[in-house]
Formats: structure tokens, C-alpha cells, sequence
């Protein structure tokens, strides 16, 4: 990718000619590790870490998780490094997410590994957003769940023509945690709560126009990028009165009665999702409007362990992972089944094993 042109628009908040020329070598830098999950490198004054799991799209793994936290720390204190950059291998995707599959495995093989998965993302999610010096992530092709948690807490999120966004986890049967309870209500109007109900995919320069990239720059120098339009516009006045509810059946209701063609399109992917995890996102996202994000992660922590020790999420990794049947059988099967008693025990508090900063 073309990194060069990244620097070029982002030198009015950073002139320096040394960073310049760090960013230029990383476009050739040549990886020596290539059977390490990450690599951790120094180029000249910038911090580089690069997710390095390409066959498995960079998916983010424990082991992962616990390299690239501590790197963070030590570059954050370095005096040397004057900006941390963050990226993927290959051209297919920055970061696809968490390797669910191997999380739900875990659930009764080591559920511990589950526990401290969850609280240590969430603890590096916290960490990007606190990070002291300037964090720079190339959101080049898929970002997804754990990989936009990766990056939309960073100062800088750059989007190319080829990346690929969507915080899909309603339909596996989890909610978008990573933060999503944080910035997705800060987007504008509802589109936060459309995209994390629907699961609604954004690409290339809609990754910048919807708020999620900070900067968009085409990877090619040369190609030249026509359509400036954005996909959702035509549709964000109804988007935002839809998705206004306060209820899933609300939401619901709304699609129905407008009835025109993407009404109709979206409340069918809707209708396909787990029940439990859109009435936990919506509360989710509802009440992390007013919260920081330590108060939010906490409250995905929460989240995150009752959906573990739940049915949904397992059933979600096997009907679109393992058996690749795409038909999970929720339960509840139905919005009327999830009662407030069942939602309300997602939202509890763990007592001391409660996730804390």
C-alpha cells in the first residue's frame, strides 16, 4: 500500500521529513519471521506491528493479544519512537476479527482462556485509545469484530479502496463488543445502530464517510477513486427514524411499514439474527451513548461472559463456521422468548471478577 500517500495527508499534524522517510521503507520492508502470529519491528523512529496470520485473514488470538499489549507499553514510554503503526499481511484483510472458533471451543475445553481473552482485547482496545504517542492503523481490506478494535480507537484509521467493515456478531449469536457500545452510538445519526443490528457492510471510501476511518487513500498511487458518494445517503433520513426505537420490535414494526424495497431487504436480515444478541445490542449501544469507554468495556465484559456460558453463540460458530449450514437454531427462537429477566442477567455485574482499569 501506498504509505507514502498516507503521510502526504496526514502531514498537517505531523511534518516531520524523518517520519516521512519511515513510512516510505515500510512500503518495502521485508518480513524475516514469517511463522510468528506478529511481527514487532522498529523502522527508523515508528513502532511497527503487523497482524501476520494472512491464511487466516489475521484473525487475533490470545497469544497474539499478549505480544502486541506489552510492545504497546514499551513503545508508548520509548522516547525513540515517535509513532506506532498497525497493519495486516497480505492484501485480503487487516483483521477479520477474534478466532471465534477457537474461543467457543475453549468455552468447556479451558474456559479461563475465554475469561482472560476477552479481558485482555478489551484491555488492549482501552490501551489504543489511551496510546500517548500517534497510532496509525491501515484498515486494508476486511475489518471486522476484533479488528475494528484493533483500529477505530486509534488516532489515525486509514481505509483504501479495498477495505471491507462490519461488526457482524448478531448473527453468531454475540453482540459488537470490541468497544462498539462506545463508538457506534457516536456515529452519525442511527447509522451506529443500523450497521450493528444488520450487520451492514461498508467498503472502501463509505469506511471514511460513515466516521469509522479518520483518512482514506487509494493503495495504488495511480488509480484515481470516481465515486465520492455514499452508499447509505439516500437511505440515513429513514435510518435514523427506523432505528430511533427503543425497542428491537419497534425497529421491527418501523421496516414493516415502510415497506419499500431496502425496508423490506434489511428486516430480513434482521429477522435472521439471534434474538438474544438485538435486544442485547440495542440496550448495549443505548446505554453506552453516555458512558467512557472503560464504563463500556466493562459492560461488554459482562456481556461477553454471559453469551459464553449461553447457547446462542455456540450455536452461531456451528451453523456458519463448522457446519456451514447458515441455519442456527436460536434460543429463544423468538424477540417475545428473550425476557427482561434473561436480559437483564447479561448486564449484571461479575462482583470481583468484574474487567477493571
Amino acid at each position: 500500500m501506498g504509505l507514502w500517500k498516507v503521510w502526504t495527508i496526514m502531514s498537517r499534524f505531523n511534518s516531520s521529513k524523518r517520519t516521512n522517510i519511515i513510512l516510505q521503507h515500510l512500503t518495502m520492508s521485508k518480513h524475516t519471521d514469517a511463522a510468528a502470529e506478529v511481527l514487532l519491528e522498529r523502522k527508523g523512529c515508528a513502532g511497527v506491528i503487523t497482524l501476520n496470520r494472512p491464511k487466516f485473514l489475521n484473525a487475533l488470538n490470545l497469544s497474539m493479544i499478549r505480544q502486541i499489549y506489552p510492545q504497546l507499553k514499551k513503545w508508548e514510554q520509548d522516547p525513540e519512537t515517535f509513532l506506532i503503526i498497525m497493519k495486516g499481511a497480505g492484501e485480503k484483510a487487516f483483521c477479520a476479527g477474534g478466532d471465534i472458533r477457537v474461543i467457543s471451543e475453549n468455552v468447556k475445553t479451558n474456559p479461563k482462556v475465554t475469561q482472560d481473552f476477552f479481558r485482555e482485547e478489551y484491555m488492549l482496545n482501552n490501551a489504543i485509545d489511551c496510546c500517548l504517542k500517534p497510532y496509525i492503523a491501515f484498515i486494508h481490506g476486511i475489518t471486522m469484530g476484533g479488528g475494528v478494535g484493533l483500529s477505530v480507537h486509534g488516532q489515525f484509521r486509514v481505509a483504501t479502496e479495498k477495505s471491507l467493515f462490519a461488526m457482524p456478531e448478531t448473527a453468531i449469536g454475540l453482540f459488537p463488543d470490541v468497544g462498539g457500545g462506545y463508538f457506534l452510538p457516536r456515529l452519525q445519526g442511527k447509522l451506529g445502530y443500523f450497521l450493528a443490528l444488520t450487520g451492514f457492510r461498508l467498503k472502501g471510501r463509505d469506511v471514511y464517510t460513515a466516521g469509522i476511518a479518520t483518512h482514506f487513500v487509494d493503495s495504488e498511487k495511480s488509480k484515481i477513486d470516481q465515486d465520492k458518494s455514499f452508499i447509505l445517503e439516500e437511505h440515513m433520513d429513514k435510518i435514523n427514524s427506523w432505528f430511533s426505537a427503543s425497542t428491537v420490535e419497534e425497529i421491527i414494526e418501523n421496516l414493516q411499514q415502510d415497506g419499500s424495497s431496502f425496508a423490506l431487504e434489511q428486516l430480513k436480515v434482521i429477522n435472521k439474527m439471534s434474538p438474544t444478541s438485538l435486544k442485547i445490542t440495542l440496550r448495549q449501544l443505548m446505554e453506552g451513548s453516555s458512558k467512557t469507554l472503560p464504563e463500556v468495556l466493562t459492560m461488554e465484559y459482562r456481556l461477553s461472559q454471559a453469551c459464553m456460558g449461553g447457547h446462542d453463540f455456540h450455536e452461531g460458530v456451528r451453523a456458519v463456521l463448522i457446519d456451514k449450514d447458515q441455519s442456527p437454531k436460536w434460543k429463544p427462537a423468538n424477540l417475545k422468548e428473550v425476557t427482561d429477566e434473561h436480559l437483564n442477567n447479561h448486564f449484571k455485574s461479575l462482583g470481583s471478577n468484574d474487567l477493571k482499569f
